[in-house]
């Protein structure tokens, strides 16, 4: 199964998409709060997917996306949003992102997202 890397500034977010990636046999090797965090941890533990929340402070996750995809242009990443964040989530998937999901997670989706986005 997948290394993971989990990005959101929310704590119990982060806990509760690891607990459904866990539940799936995914490793989470990393987390971070804010966008600066999660490119660090990309280069630092090579993750095989990464999913990153769009709004966070210090560095949000489009500017996170455009920064890890310069260090590897075959990240593979999806983007997290709540509802109405349309212009994000679609500047995030011209960044480079492969897929996004809609907070609240419904978690049939996330793991389609991941299945879909590995190519398993």
């Amino acid at each position: 199964m997948a290394k993971i890397l989990v990005v959101d500034d929310a704590a119990f977010m982060r806990a509760m998409l690891k607990g459904m990636l866990s539940e799936d046999g995914h490793e989470i090797i990393a987390e971070a709060g804010n966008g600066l965090e999660a490119v660090q941890a990309y280069n630092q533990h090579k993750p095989d997917l990464v999913t990153m929340d769009i709004t966070m402070p210090e560095m949000d996750g489009v500017l996170a996306v455009k920064e890890i995809r310069k260090t590897n242009p075959e990240a593979k990443i999806i983007m997290c949003s709540a509802m109405g964040q349309k212009q994000m989530v679609v500047e995030a998937i011209s960044a480079g992102a492969r897929d996004f999901v809609v907070k609240p997670f419904q978690k049939d989706r996330v793991l389609e997202s991941i299945r879909k986005v590995l190519g398993v």
